[in-house]
């Protein structure tokens, strides 16, 4: 299988300690978000490529060697200042860390998120074309892609009371044609409506984890997307960047309890079994 690091939490950011410990340990348990009592246990030695994905990937500069198999690394980096991002790390050592992770994992296994786009007065059109050009300018020669979405009308969005607007036809028209004139391949990320750039591309395809692992993988069934299938080994509610876009953290106290009840020793991410779980064995 595949295993998606992740997209319900930044495992890499606040977990990584963690991480490592189920990866020498043999496995990872994982409670099924909808069926709590309900564990899949994953073995290490069923694992055929990480796919990672964070906002503060420095903790895989001292990690990055320990695992086995392939590995694609995501990282978001975006315009935004901290009334948007209040806890994201500076984005300068965030570029810098890409750079050297790349030298490592080879350009072509590191993509970088452009998303989600939110327009607003403050970041406009005319912003978001400026930020998207100085990071290509940045990154040019170290990823292989960066992939962009617009913001999605999640309850957490509109809870945090988020300042944003859809996009007119004129202003997607002109953030099109402004980020498909970069260097950079661009990918869309669940896009119908609003989509910008290869449209026969995605996150992680299933061309390019066949390229990596040598097997065929199906689509992604629990996401409307044409992404491989991953499994997921994150928890909801439990990332601290804070972000105000961000469609995994939907209850603030949550958030909070959650990461006092992280032990990095556990087999779970939050808290430990129960003698009433219910433990399955994931295959696939």
């Amino acid at each position: 299988m595949i295993i998606n690091a992740s997209g319900r939490t930044d495992v890499v950011a606040y977990y990584m300690d963690w991480f490592v410990n189920r990866w020498n340990e043999g496995y990872f348990d994982v409670r099924n978000p909808f069926n709590p009592k309900l564990v899949s246990r994953i073995y290490v030695s069923d694992i055929d490529m990480i796919v990672f994905c964070t906002k503060n990937p420095l903790p895989l500069l001292d990690t990055i060697h320990l695992f086995s198999v392939p590995i694609q690394l995501q990282v978001t980096i975006t315009g935004y200042f901290n009334d948007i991002e209040p806890q994201v790390p500076d984005k300068r050592e965030v570029i810098q860390c890409i750079k050297k992770l790349s030298s490592y994992l080879g350009k072509e296994n590191v993509c970088v998120r452009y998303d989600p786009i939110l327009l607003n007065s403050k970041y406009d059109v005319d912003y978001h074309i400026r930020a998207f050009n100085k990071l290509c300018t940045m990154l040019n020669g170290y990823i292989s892609k960066i992939i962009v979405s617009f913001v999605d009308d999640y309850k957490n969005v509109r809870n945090n009371h988020l300042d944003y607007h859809e996009p007119s036809n004129e202003e997607y028209l002109k953030l099109k044609e402004a980020f498909e004139k970069n260097n950079i391949k661009i990918s869309s990320c669940m896009e119908n409506k609003y989509h910008i750039g290869d449209e026969n591309d995605c996150c992680v395809s299933i061309k390019y984890a066949f390229e990596r692992i040598g097997k065929l993988f199906k689509e992604w069934k629990a996401r409307d997307c044409h992404c491989v299938n991953m499994v997921d080994i994150g928890a909801y509610n439990s990332c601290l960047h804070g972000c105000k876009y961000c469609y995994a953290n939907f209850d603030s106290k949550q958030i909070s309890k959650n990461y006092m009840l992280h032990d990095p020793n556990s087999s779970l991410l939050i808290g430990q079994l129960s003698l009433d779980d219910q433990i399955k064995i994931r295959r696939k």
